[in-house]
């Protein structure tokens, strides 16, 4: 096996790159601090004193002692919901842990935002989690604690396809996928929402604290004239001794996490999805050392192959085409012991044979067709994808159109849709247009999608998206025989540059859920490798048909 990547000199420049990366990691730990108190430490010391644990405490006694709890979604909502005061995390914490070494899906409302109320993001975010049981056949455990749909948004959740009743319809598939699912009801569970724990396959309550019905105590006297008191309308004791709505009555939250765990160990075994993996080896360069190596300018170009030395195991790579398509790097590797094929973007500026000059970062004709053609030997060899992407989209003007540069793209996006191994994507730097498609972008069903901090994600770059809406703003304006100054052009020009340039933040992306979160660039291989270990979990790969695909 060829090996790549070489040493590389810490001079001032790298230093530079280094201080930058490092500069955008300590803005995001400190909004990951924030982040992660939920609805702030007020909220939490009125949570406690109602008996309860807070939603990260809940998971953190749920999951194995000192096992790695991969959140997902942590800035779901992130600048959203200002108008209503925000919306921490969406109210909602989830990810995948171990309970028993066994992998499970967590999903637990955090009650000090908002009473854990719905918003519809939230929903979004909870039909993501079902989806990762799904085709990972995870058990998927709720920690239910939420007052219901948000209602100054209830349009934007209740009746569509993708929205609130999605999760109950998910409920029942689950079940008759014989994928476990266990509901503890650890504070109120109100109207639609009470049918997500019921329809689970177990139920837990907590005594005093939880509670589920279809009506709460008000709208039954507005609506019947009853005048019942919550325990004796949906409390732990009516439930579990004389409805039978619940399966376990617990006195608290610690018994009933412990509980969960203790049913969890008694599952019976499954098979494995069987990829490959060897012991693991550590990078033959330092994985700290990608710091310096990206640059501060994302104009500027930088040799991807010395990022994935410092990423795939001892630096060792069977690369595949590897004087053709330059402009993507393909590649056999192992990442911590498993076997994986490396698709990903080269930012550094190649000369083809014929003594063409080719742009970093751009998908070029040979290169859609090498990118294509690797995935299709992944898939008949059941060897796990892994993309990196740093790509401005494929490459225009006459000789690319000409030389059929939509053909050989729509082979490459071919072959990614129909792919049936395992993708999990990293977006590095820029990720447009349909360059994001290409490169398994969150369309195209990556297992897990994550960024890092450097990452930009649009239809086009900031530059070029801002001086073309302002070309169509003046136009607009021109035909309407109204005509502006230069410095009014260039105020013009800096609020549409501005308000785009917050859309390209990852923030903004994993606000959305367009990507599953922001790592550490020296995260990467431990969340490649747990997430294979995951999808390790699916032993049923479907039979790979890439459809039509132009030769």
């Amino acid at each position: 096996m060829a090996s790549i990547g070489k040493e590389v000199t810490h001079d001032l420049t790298f230093h530079k790159y280094e201080d930058n990366l490092k500069n955008m990691l300590r803005v995001l730990s400190a909004k990951t601090d924030t982040v992660k108190l939920g609805g702030g430490e007020k909220a939490i010391e009125k949570h406690h004193k109602r008996g309860k644990l807070t939603a990260r405490e809940r998971i953190e006694k749920l999951i194995d002692p000192g096992s790695m709890f991969l959140e997902i979604g942590l800035f779901t909502a992130y600048g959203m919901y200002e108008e209503y005061g925000g919306a921490s995390s969406s109210g909602t914490v989830f990810g995948i842990g171990k309970i028993h070494s066994r992998d499970v899906v967590i999903v637990a409302n955090d009650a000090t935002v908002k009473a854990g109320a719905w918003f519809p993001i939230t929903c979004k975010k909870n039909l993501r989690a079902q989806e990762i049981a799904m085709e990972n056949r995870l058990p998927i455990v709720y920690l239910v604690d939420s007052a219901g749909v948000f209602l100054p948004l209830q349009s934007e959740i209740f009746p569509d396809k993708e929205h609130f009743g999605r999760i109950f319809r998910n409920n029942a598939v689950l079940s008759s996928m014989g994928i476990p699912q266990i509901a503890a009801i650890m504070g109120p569970c109100v109207a639609g929402g009470a049918y997500l724990p019921i329809m689970s396959d177990e139920a837990l309550i907590v005594d005093k604290t939880g509670s589920v019905f279809l009506a709460g105590p008000f709208l039954v006297k507005a609506a019947i004239g009853e005048d019942p008191d919550i325990e004796e309308l949906g409390g732990a004791e009516m439930h579990c001794e004389i409805s039978g709505v619940t399966d376990y009555k617990m006195p608290n939250d610690e018994v009933c996490l412990q509980t969960i765990r203790n049913i969890i160990e008694k599952f019976g075994s499954n098979p494995k999805a069987g990829f490959d993996r060897i012991a693991s080896k550590p990078p033959v360069f330092d994985p700290a050392e990608i710091y310096g190596l990206i640059p501060d300018d994302r104009t500027k170009p930088y040799d991807m192959y010395q990022i994935l030395s410092r990423i795939v195991d001892a630096g060792e790579f069977d690369e595949y085409k590897a004087g053709y398509g330059k402009t993507i790097i393909t590649g056999y590797t192992r990442v911590d012991g498993w076997a994986v094929g490396i698709v990903a973007n080269q930012r550094s500026v190649t000369k083809t044979k014929r003594g063409e000059m080719h742009v970093g970062g751009v998908i070029y004709s040979e290169s859609a067709d090498k990118g294509a053609r690797f995935i299709l030997n992944c898939n008949q060899k059941r060897i796990p994808l892994v993309f990196f992407q740093d790509v401005t989209g494929f490459m225009v003007g006459t000789r690319a159109e000409q030389g059929g540069i939509i053909k050989d793209g729509a082979k490459m996006v071919n072959a990614v849709a129909n792919s049936v191994v395992p993708k999990f994507t990293f977006i590095v730097g820029n990720s447009y247009g349909a360059g994001n498609y290409a490169m398994c972008g969150k369309a195209y069903d990556p297992r897990l999608i994550f960024a890092w901090p450097t990452a930009q994600i649009a239809v086009m770059g900031g530059k070029q998206a801002s001086e073309t809406l302002l070309s169509i703003r003046l136009q607009q304006m021109s035909a309407k025989g109204t005509q502006i100054s230069k410095e009014e052009q260039e105020k013009t020009l800096k609020e549409i540059s501005d308000r785009y340039n917050n859309e390209l933040d990852p923030l903004f992306a994993a606000a959305r859920l367009w990507i599953d979160g922001i790592v550490d660039p020296l995260e990467t291989r431990q969340v490649i490798s747990r997430g294979i270990e995951i999808a390790s979990n699916n032993p049923a790969i479907p039979q790979f048909n890439p459809g039509v695909i132009q030769v």
